[in-house]
């Protein structure tokens, strides 16, 4: 690399130089995190922060959390996270990984996240360096190709050493500069902590409405504002046709592009069809494996009990023909709009769980015909459910939208405003 290499595609006006490339080690401290006592957990108080505590990009506030009481804490200021500091695991899952993986970095925003628990780091700023640009580097494919390099485990769990991470080679600018970038970041990362809260506050809103909707607590009018006649229970096999999916051998797969997409589990991913994971075949289809708009597609048989039974409304697709394999079926009725948000029902969710094989995670097309369920007698009311849950959807996907592209957007910013 050449000095005329150490300066960024993307720079502010004001600044000018070449960066100085300089191992992390010699820009931060660190502290390693304590290994605290399950005896001496408690039900409120002080959080302590574990390497599962930890997601793709910042300490989740879901799941099972863990606390020391106020008094114990007081021993442990030196682990407390504050704003500003930087955590790393170095034990944790495999670097590709979403979540826990080690070498992760994440960037604490918040001055009441916790106390630190081992097997993790807590980095903070040497002299004038700045940890919000720094941290920039640690999230790069340069960062992670080094992280698969120095990681050592087996095939469950991976481990890092604090030499090694040390190691690390970044490039640093002026501390002035530093802020500017880091300002400029902090400001990007609002607005996509904004529309995440935005997405979980529709997302939130949606599940209440559907539960007060399928409980009958919130009934619609027809329009001459009149009620609709009384719910009735059905059987979900009287009301359409389960088809159970197409069973190919490895010698159908083509690997040159040609041939029919076989949707499987792996492409129903956040209630859309993802199409990032392909498989092609060239079999001969039936005309009822096609895959048809309006079709409902549902996970029936995984090796993961939690996605029997996830589901998704075929519509609108394109990149067709598609078919769908044996661990899934299709469920074909005229009132699949409506059946599509019966689907993301708990009353749904329930019923399959009660239902899973004894040996094998799957339920089959037989017992998905008997499930039953109380619903509207009139179609009419049936749409208004379905266009008002759909409109509510929209939004969701609208916000979602542009969640991803301003993701992207930093994502870009990262690749240009560093060396």
């Amino acid at each position: 690399m050449t000095a005329k290499q150490h300066v960024p595609e993307l720079r502010f006006p004001e600044f000018e130089g070449e960066w100085e490339q300089i191992k992390i080690g010699k820009l931060l401290s660190y502290i390693k995190g304590f290994a605290f006592k399950s005896a001496d957990y408690c039900e409120d108080g002080e959080r302590i922060i574990r390497v599962s505590d930890l997601g793709a990009d910042k300490i989740k506030q879901t799941g099972t959390k863990v606390y020391i009481s106020l008094e114990l804490s007081k021993k442990y200021n030196q682990y407390r996270l504050i704003n500003g500091d930087i955590i790393i695991t170095t034990v944790g899952s495999k670097p590709n990984l979403i979540e826990s993986a080690v070498g992760r970095a994440i960037y604490v925003d918040s001055d009441s996240e916790g106390i630190l628990n081992q097997n993790m780091l807590k980095f903070y700023p040497k002299d004038e360096n700045n940890t919000k640009f720094l941290h920039g580097y640690l999230g790069s494919k340069r960062y992670w190709d080094y992280i698969i390099s120095i990681q050592r485990g087996n095939a469950n769990q991976s481990n890092i050493t604090v030499q090694d991470l040390l190691e690390y080679r970044v490039f640093r600018t002026k501390p002035v500069e530093q802020q500017k970038i880091a300002a400029f970041l902090t400001a990007v990362d609002d607005k996509i902590q904004l529309l995440t809260r935005k997405k979980a506050l529709l997302e939130q809103y949606k599940k209440g409405v559907m539960q007060q909707l399928f409980s009958q607590q919130l009934r619609f009018k027809d329009d001459a504002g009149n009620d609709f006649p009384d719910w009735e229970e059905v059987r979900l096999g009287d009301l359409g046709e389960n088809i159970i999916g197409l069973t190919y051998s490895p010698s159908n797969v083509t690997r040159d592009g040609s041939g029919v997409i076989v949707l499987r589990s792996s492409n129903i991913k956040n209630d859309r069809l993802i199409l990032d994971d392909i498989v092609r075949v060239n079999s001969k289809i039936k005309d009822k494996l096609q895959v048809r708009d309006k079709d409902i597609l549902i996970c029936t048989r995984n090796g993961s009990q939690r996605l029997i039974g996830k589901n998704i409304l075929i519509e609108n697709f394109e990149n067709g023909p598609f078919t769908f394999g044996a661990f899934m079926s299709v469920f074909r009725s005229p009132i699949n709009h409506f059946l599509s948000h019966l689907f993301k029902t708990d009353e749904f969710k329930d019923q399959v769980q009660l239902n899973l094989g004894a040996r094998i995670n799957q339920i089959t097309t037989g017992v998905l015909n008997e499930f039953t369920f109380i619903i509207p007698a009139s179609n009419k009311e049936q749409q208004k459910i379905a266009s008002f849950l759909s409109a509510i959807d929209e939004k969701i996907n609208q916000v979602s939208t542009q969640l991803q592209h301003t993701q992207q957007y930093k994502k870009g910013l990262l690749q240009k405003m560093f060396v």
